[in-house]
């Protein structure tokens, strides 16, 4: 398989061109017909459209807006009737997965997760009211792209905007499992790594991936509450028959969060094989150390005890014969303990 870093993760969904500025969208079933604009027709249309109720007018409408600053959201916001505490909450991001019901609009933060290690997680805001569901999101993830959207917008903007709540947030749920996939391959990856090379770049890599799963972890693991606030509370915009399928997608959500829950226990037992794998390494090195010293050692001592005087006399060929018995002496238990070592696996 080929190596690559936890930096290297492929990002869900369908990546678009970086937006110049904020965007958007809008599509209405109008007398049982789709009809879109974008720009400022879209925002014309809005607002003839009527500024609260949508509905009222016989359409049901989806208002995608892309990474659109203050003003943009609150000319939206304005339109649609939206708390100002909604439109900040839009506007300056940083949110934690959250729902809450507002003014009878209920408005929802998700994640979607992108490719970067630094910035793991990106923001969705979708606000569900009469007749309307309000999407913004960043230029990165395209809410277009989905399956559901891909099969048409009719079928899902005629069963009701809680129906495309739901087809929005099937799409960022099944967006996270390629995602937790690719982290399970980076997981078998380094646990092979650390028990064939242990190297400190092995270990640089599994802590950036521990903080991946972190980011990753603190992202998904609100969406369960989300869907269980959705499937248990009386929510008069949700139709109790959509209720089955948000359970589906909580039922997804459980075992995505299981599997983030193993892939972090993987991961803090691969640093523990690291530092044993370390340790024993360290362990062979002066076990290997120590068979070296007692060979040098005993072959030195055997050595001292009978001096140096014959050295001189041995290169002159003057030497007595007890010079040579004491030498091969000295290297015959030399070569005895290096044998001994060597089978117990020593040296």
């Amino acid at each position: 398989m080929r190596s690559e870093p936890p930096g290297e993760l492929a990002a869900p969904g369908h990546p678009r061109p970086a937006s110049t500025g904020p965007s958007i969208r809008v599509a209405a079933l109008v007398g049982g017909k789709i009809r879109e604009w974008t720009g400022e027709d879209a925002v014309t249309a809005l607002v003839r459209r009527g500024p609260a109720d949508p509905k009222a007018r016989g359409a049901t409408v989806w208002i995608d807006l892309t990474e659109p600053d203050a003003a943009f959201v609150a000319r939206v916001a304005g339109t649609l009737g939206l708390h100002p505490l909604v439109a900040e909450d839009i506007v300056e991001g940083n949110q934690r997965g959250k729902i809450e019901v507002t003014d009878g609009l209920i408005h929802v933060v998700l994640f979607v997760l992108g490719a970067s290690t630094d910035h793991v997680a990106q923001e969705v805001d979708i606000v569900l009211g009469d007749g309307f569901l309000l999407s913004s999101h960043p230029a990165e993830w395209d809410p277009h792209a989905g399956p559901h959207a891909k099969a048409g917008l009719e079928p899902l903007l005629r069963a009701g905007p809680d129906h495309l709540l739901w087809a929005l947030f099937d799409q960022i749920v099944d967006g996270y499992f390629p995602f937790a996939d690719r982290l399970e391959e980076i997981v078998d990856r380094l646990q092979n790594a650390v028990v064939d090379r242990p190297s400190r770049a092995t270990l640089e890599e599994l802590f950036a991936l521990k903080r991946q799963l972190i980011a990753v972890r603190r992202a998904v693991s609100p969406v369960r509450e989300i869907l269980n606030q959705l499937t248990n509370r009386e929510l008069r915009l949700i139709d109790p028959e959509e209720l089955i399928y948000f359970r589906d997608i909580y039922d997804h959500v459980i075992r995505l969060t299981d599997e983030l829950d193993t892939d972090r226990e993987l991961v803090a037992a691969t640093v523990e094989i690291y530092l044993s794998t370390i340790n024993n390494n360290l362990s062979t090195i002066m076990k290997r150390l120590t068979g070296v010293t007692v060979i040098l050692a005993g072959a030195g001592a055997l050595a001292g005890v009978f001096g140096m005087s014959e050295a001189g006399l041995a290169f002159s060929g003057g030497e007595a014969g007890g010079f040579w018995a004491v030498t091969g002496l000295v290297v015959a238990l030399t070569a005895f303990a290096a044998v001994v070592l060597r089978r117990i696996d020593w040296i």
